[in-house]
């Protein structure tokens, strides 16, 4: 399980989210996503622990949480769904309809 820590300001780095989480347990990795055209952090990131019990800590406290002049939000990442694109349609006529007149 991960955690999502949304809300970030952009200075974060690696290291101070390692530290705020810290506190409520052993922290085994820390993903700040960055954006592929502008170079810089999205504004949210991914805190794996090593227990789902210091997870949980970490969420109940840091939810809401003021930092950094933002307030935070943080709960379990929702697992990353596999598929094309969400919605739209492929080729065709654009009616999604027999014709027949």
């Amino acid at each position: 399980m991960s955690i999502y820590v949304g809300n970030l300001a952009y200075e974060v780095k690696e290291d101070d989210l390692r530290q705020v989480f810290a506190e409520y347990g052993t922290v085994k990795n820390v993903q700040l996503p960055i954006d592929r055209e502008t170079g810089r952090m999205r504004g949210f990131g991914f805190v794996e622990m090593e227990s789902d019990a210091q997870e949980q800590a970490a969420i109940d406290a840091l939810d809401n949480a003021e930092w950094m002049g933002r307030s935070l939000k943080v709960n379990k990442a929702k697992p990353k769904t596999d598929g094309g694109s969400s919605g739209g349609r492929r080729g065709g006529d654009g009616g999604g309809y027999s014709r027949r007149y």
